[in-house]
């Protein structure tokens, strides 16, 4: 079978099916991991997600914590803990809210006062009104998961092509019998689409709308340093979790990037609702990527370069003000932190669904097109039991969480 995207869902689905003795052809329009997979902060969390989206991120630490064996390389992961801050009573409530939410989930998440966090992170100053701490989330370094999965899927016997993208798939009627890729047809009556922030763009080309919105979020590496914690700590306008290498990678956590693209004039209306709730960490701007999107086409025949091939890697500009802003409040909070040096910046793009769900999925009108994309920023932490689940939906097993979730037929009415 076919699987397009060589990012970690991919690339974990593509180990699965090769475990099962299932032929598989990985096609990457650029290199593997090379856009949001090996670009994301690393965190694996349960915290704060929605109730239903809990099983997925559960089930992953299962995965996660056997997939240096599984794969005979070691992935970075460590079950540390991640804990968020409250600077007030209105956000301790909503963690309050969200832990009586997910109490039939079996979680061993906990409120925090401030006396618990300067336990947990000492050599802090911040007033907090408290926090929420789940001591089985964790971390993975993305620079080495990704590529360890590919060596391991190689090792069973998959096939990983780089630079090599999908124009369109070959139909018979409107089954699935193929892919087309730049080089040739790749015969194929299964195809998994794991595109990331390309799937809408792909399947718009063949007739399916799938709402996805971009948005790009800013990332800092330090040298190495002593550090308040291993614990990844999430503030109000920063976060920080502990490196391999003994530095920390540190964000803005109220400073996401949305460059408005005609998308948000097509299906903007969709996210009202998020916006509601999310909508003041968004910094949005019109620009040159509003051009740069308008400037690649959405329809194209098989025959015809497609928009994969005009950009291999996306490769956001990044935004230096934001983490200027992150520093600055991390110092305030830890002083430790005002003698960390910047050593590598990064910025990476990631596909938001309006309840900012991912899609796993077969597609009904087309046969034989199974979809496991949307992840919304969440994709790295859940990526084990996602292309799991993908693979179970494909192979026809019993699949490893409830499904439903993440059926594409929820955007149908939106």
């Amino acid at each position: 079978m076919v699987i397009i995207g060589g990012g970690i869902v991919g690339l974990t689905a593509a180990l699965t099916l090769s475990e099962r003795g299932v032929q598989v052809v990985v096609l990457e329009k650029g290199s593997v991991a090379g856009e949001q997979s090996s670009r994301n902060q690393g965190w694996i969390r349960k915290t704060s997600r929605a109730p239903a989206d809990v099983p997925l991120a559960a089930a992953s630490d299962r995965l996660w914590a056997g997939l240096a064996e599984r794969v005979g390389s070691d992935v970075g992961y460590r079950q540390a803990g991640i804990l968020f801050l409250a600077k007030s009573e209105a956000e301790m409530h909503v963690h309050e809210k969200w832990l009586q939410s997910v109490e039939q989930c079996d979680l061993d998440s906990r409120l925090l006062t401030l006396r618990d966090i300067d336990h947990l992170v000492p050599g802090g100053r911040g007033d907090w009104a408290g926090g929420i701490y789940t001591p089985s989330d964790g971390r993975a370094e993305p620079s080495l998961a990704a590529y360890a999965i590919a060596r391991a899927a190689r090792a069973k016997g998959a096939i990983i092509l780089e630079n090599c993208a999908v124009r369109s798939l070959v139909l018979s009627g409107s089954r699935v019998t193929g892919a087309v890729t730049e080089h040739g047809e790749i015969r194929s009556d299964a195809v998994l689409l794991a595109g990331g922030l390309w799937s809408r763009r792909f399947l718009g080309n063949l007739g399916v709308d799938l709402p996805t919105l971009p948005l790009t979020v800013s990332v800092a590496r330090t040298a190495p340093m002593e550090g308040p914690t291993e614990i990844a700590v999430g503030g109000p306008d920063f976060s920080f979790r502990k490196h391999a290498d003994g530095g920390f990678i540190v964000t803005q956590r109220s400073a996401v990037k949305a460059p408005i693209t005609l998308d948000h004039l097509l299906i903007g209306q969709r996210y009202i609702s998020s916006l509601k709730t999310q909508g003041r960490y968004l910094r949005v701007s019109i620009g040159r990527e509003f051009f740069q999107d308008l400037a690649l086409p959405r329809r194209w025949k098989p025959d015809a370069r497609s928009p994969f091939e005009r950009v291999r890697t996306k490769d956001p500009a990044i935004d230096q003000r934001a983490i200027g802003e992150a520093f600055a409040a991390l110092s305030a909070a830890w002083p430790v932190f005002e003698q960390a040096e910047i050593v590598q910046t990064w910025a990476g793009t990631v596909d938001v669904t309006p309840d900012s769900t991912p899609v796993i999925d077969h597609v009904s009108s087309i046969p034989g097109l199974t979809v496991c994309t949307g992840f919304s920023g969440h994709g790295f932490g859940t990526s084990p039991t996602a292309g799991e689940l993908a693979a179970d939906l494909i192979t026809g097993a019993d699949p490893i969480i409830d499904p439903s979730p993440y059926r594409f037929g929820r955007f149908a009415a939106s």
